[in-house]
């Protein structure tokens, strides 16, 4: 929810906050106790590292004229995180370097950390021809020259993480860096969460102040988790702790921001804004003493609108890192495609998005006269493309070879592969992106058809349950309401054949969705979730479902993580593969 006086969403805004007396700080401001901390929050694109090394050096700039002590900026602030397989080019890595060699140049009192690819040549007895040993790291700069490096320790390799694949492990000596009368610990994301990281032997290394740079992704209640995890950390080393986070999307991941600096004691003395790009400035005092004065805080998003702001990010971010202008979105008069149309013009900006309904003679009209209203509301651009004369050829074409019995499903799914081609070719001719419409209840069970409705560039529901996509609306709803009531209250319904309903072929969502988070985000078996109260026989067809439609999910769009177990990067399950199909 919106708090008065703090960032907005989308541009970068300074925060000066004095937790020693309460006083506003002012530019000729010199804290005489403790250390000025400035952190930048910063969204960063993956691989534009002109563009990062600017972002950088004008964080840089604005640190020194606040007369800060250190800056930090977040992990891999100059590649982007995650670089993926670029960090294994040669070429990629010597313009990362010669980048944090500017960096480094243009240093002056204030050091800064900031996160980068090091590398280096095989080392003494190893072959020459062997590939470079590249470290996630951070390098300490100030005073026009690089002052240290640290190599991040502990490589997450679970989840959506493969850093194991283009990262090895640091090996550090324990070392600090003095920033004014304190000394720095510095360490980087996975690095605070283990039990015995590096973090704990900073303290006795002389480190007043203990800093932590992450690329850190988003699921729904990620910030709390992190916000207990800084806490106790600053408890248990006995020193304050300045964790900054990454914000942005970068294809199936979203970093929310949220960084925090707690004092020794654990108490957050600072938290940064989610889903948006911040810059702050904070006086902290030194291991041992107490902040004085009043210590501001925001509130946490609810739930519905977490996830909303991690979507719309989410789109617009995708939509601007790869250099599109508009998006269009297939619009049936149902739930998801409205929501899906909701987002693409909170992210993009209403005169950005192109709603397209593509009725057939299934279509019922008060669906047509849905998207129109929707579309109307938002103030979006709206065209009706009927797609009767296109699914008439295509059965003309066909009829010679597919027989004059029953189509069945195959009749069906030429409705909707139709309506792809149509989507696909306004996207050809007039450039925008199209967004594909699926939720994660249909694309878990394969209620979806290839090269049809799962048409387009990314997802912006991939996932989310279809439970949750009702709850997002009547959220939106309340702060707007745009998305017509009937759209809210009918039943879902393909609409491919008369009188279609979802529950035809499926059991009601809320049944649905339940066995779905315990078999895919939790991992419970089949015998697990029956024991919880679900009938086995419905549970086993529901698990046969998931597991012959992974071919689908293998082909479709990226979309945005916002739960525990995405089904992109992060749940890898073979094709082809008999396991559960009995």
């Amino acid at each position: 929810m919106a708090v008065a006086g703090l960032p907005g969403v989308g541009v970068i805004q300074d925060q000066r906050i004095t937790v020693l007396t309460g006083m506003a700080v002012t530019p000729g401001y010199v804290s005489l106790w403790g250390m000025r901390i400035a952190g930048a929050q910063c969204n960063f694109d993956v691989g534009d590292l002109e563009g990062n090394c600017r972002r950088i050096l004008e964080a840089m700039d604005w640190a020194e004229g606040e007369k800060a002590d250190l800056l930090v900026l977040p992990e891999l602030a100059t590649s982007g995180y995650p670089p993926e397989d670029l960090a294994l080019r040669g070429d990629f890595l010597s313009a990362n370097r010669a980048v944090v060699e500017r960096l480094s140049e243009r240093s002056a009192r204030t050091v800064t950390v900031v996160g980068f690819l090091d590398s280096s040549r095989p080392e003494a007895g190893e072959d020459d021809a062997a590939p470079r040993r590249v470290a996630n790291a951070a390098a300490i700069l100030g005073s026009g020259r690089i002052l240290g490096v640290y190599h991040k320790e502990h490589l997450p390799n679970y989840g959506v993480f493969d850093e194991r694949r283009w990262f090895y492990p640091g090996r550090n000596t324990v070392r600090t860096w003095p920033v004014g009368d304190t000394r720095v610990g510095v360490s980087v994301c996975e690095d605070l969460w283990m039990d015995e990281g590096p973090w704990r032997m900073l303290p006795e290394a002389g480190a007043g102040v203990i800093v932590n740079i992450n690329a850190s992704p988003y699921h729904l209640g990620k910030a709390v988790e992190r916000e207990a995890l800084v806490s106790r950390r600053a408890r248990e080393a006995g020193a304050p702790v300045v964790y900054l986070n990454l914000v942005g999307g970068q294809d199936e991941l979203v970093f929310d921001g949220a960084s925090l600096v707690a004092g020794s004691d654990g108490a957050i003395l600072y938290r940064a804004a989610q889903f948006t790009e911040e810059r702050f400035l904070l006086d902290v005092p030194s291991a041992g003493e107490e902040a004085a004065g009043e210590r501001p805080q925001r509130e946490w998003m609810e739930a519905e609108e977490e996830v909303w702001e991690a979507l719309t990010l989410a789109v617009r971010d995708y939509v601007r890192k790869n250099r599109f202008e508009t998006a269009a979105v297939g619009l049936s008069g149902g739930i998801d495609s409205a929501v899906t149309a909701c987002l693409a013009a909170d992210a993009l900006g209403p005169d950005r998005v192109w709603g397209i309904s593509m009725p057939s003679v299934y279509s019922s009209e008060h669906s047509k006269t849905d998207a129109k209203r929707l579309s109307s509301n938002l103030g979006i651009r709206f065209d009706m493309v009927p797609i009767e004369r296109a699914h008439a050829a295509f059965v003309d074409t066909l009829s010679p070879v597919m027989g004059n019995a029953e189509w069945g499903v195959a009749g069906e799914n030429l409705q909707a592969r139709a309506r792809g081609s149509i989507l696909m070719a306004l996207s050809n001719r007039h450039g925008g992106l199209v967004l594909a419409t699926g939720n994660k209840s249909e694309l878990s069970v394969g209620y979806a058809t290839l090269y049809g409705d799962m048409v387009g560039a990314f997802a912006p529901l991939k996932d989310v349950y279809k439970t949750l996509v009702y709850r997002l609306a009547q959220w939106r709803n309340r702060r707007e309401p745009v998305i017509p009531t009937e759209i809210l209250t009918k039943p879902p319904s393909a609409e491919l054949r008369p009188d279609q309903l979802d529950t035809d072929s499926l059991p009601p969502y809320d049944v649905l969705d339940s066995i779905l988070s315990m078999y895919i985000d939790s991992e419970r078996s089949m015998e697990e979730i029956a024991a919880a109260g679900f009938d086995p026989a419905l549970v086993r067809q529901v698990v046969g479902l998931v597991e012959r439609s992974e071919y689908k999910r293998r082909q479709s769009a990226p979309g945005p993580k916002i739960t525990t177990k995405s089904l992109g990067r992060e749940r890898r399950r073979p094709i082809t593969s008999g396991w559960n199909l009995r």
